[in-house]
């Protein structure tokens, strides 16, 4: 269950930066800069610092290459199902979503990822001896 809310985390913030709906961020900041400013640098903020924690828990338990070889593993995932007609990539914004979903399923395996590997090996990590 911990994975799935991390997921959801991950999929809530990379969809209120940019999907291809009208409610993201990206649009709203694009059209009220000029009459709100203060609220789209809030915003702005409030989504870099999401996008930190995040990006730096992965990085800090995958690395780049563990990013790379699990959005591959997604990929890969995608490709098959295409292939298996599961999935068609002729939509623009299902191909939006895709994307949306594959970028938080890395991010959620990399902030879940020292939790899983505690779990498998027993060792903990040097940031978890407080627990």
């Amino acid at each position: 269950m911990g994975f799935v809310i991390r997921w959801i985390f991950a999929f809530a913030l990379l969809a209120a930066t940019y999907n291809p709906t009208q409610w993201n961020f990206v649009r709203w900041s694009m059209g009220n800069y000029e009459t709100s400013l203060s609220l789209t640098v809030l915003f702005g903020l409030v989504l870099l610092v999401g996008y930190i924690i995040y990006l730096r828990a992965t990085l800090r338990s995958i690395g780049i290459f563990g990013m790379v070889l699990i959005l591959a593993v997604v990929a890969t995932l995608l490709w098959v199902m295409y292939d298996q007609g599961l999935i068609s990539l002729d939509n623009p914004t299902l191909n939006t979503w895709i994307a949306i979903v594959a970028l938080s399923v890395v991010l959620a395996v990399g902030l879940s990822w020292s939790i899983v590997r505690r779990k498998l090996s027993g060792q903990a990590d040097v940031d978890d001896i407080d627990e």
